[in-house]
């Protein structure tokens, strides 16, 4: 529910030591939240805990003899291989892909500086020429 354009559940204000630390950690707040952190972070959990449930699995699967173990065990350890490999698919996909369009785009728009920087020092040069001419 919104009130006066706010939502309701959102603190009414901060006190001056958390704005103090907001104001000191401001780049990097921004950095998390626009970048692909919280993603990266998710994508290594994942994988660490799809190796270790396929791993895991994989050794209950072979050391286990009763029925409901050994079918707990493979579920364990296809439960581990999807999370694993799917990490690698969401990587090549996804991941990989918008960090080359990043840099690409790093490029571009320093290309592009460079250009009107070029431009403007042109501008600059031809301007205090024409001045002395007249």
């Amino acid at each position: 529910m919104i009130n006066e354009g706010r939502a309701e559940d959102a603190p009414q204000h901060f006190s001056d030591e958390e704005l103090a630390w907001v104001r000191e950690h401001l780049a990097q707040l921004r950095q998390s939240v626009s970048g692909q952190r919280i993603v990266i972070q998710s994508l290594g959990i994942a994988f660490v805990l799809g190796l270790a449930a396929h791993i895991g699995g994989y050794a209950l699967k072979e050391s286990v003899t009763i029925e409901p173990f050994k079918l707990m065990a493979d579920l364990l350890y296809a439960l581990g291989w999807a999370l694993w490999t799917g990490v690698v698919v969401a990587l090549f996909v996804e991941v990989i892909p918008r960090v080359k369009q990043r840099q690409i785009k790093q490029a571009l728009d320093a290309y592009e500086a460079a250009l009107r920087e070029k431009v403007r020092s042109g501008s600059a040069r031809t301007s205090k020429g024409d001045a002395y001419t007249h």
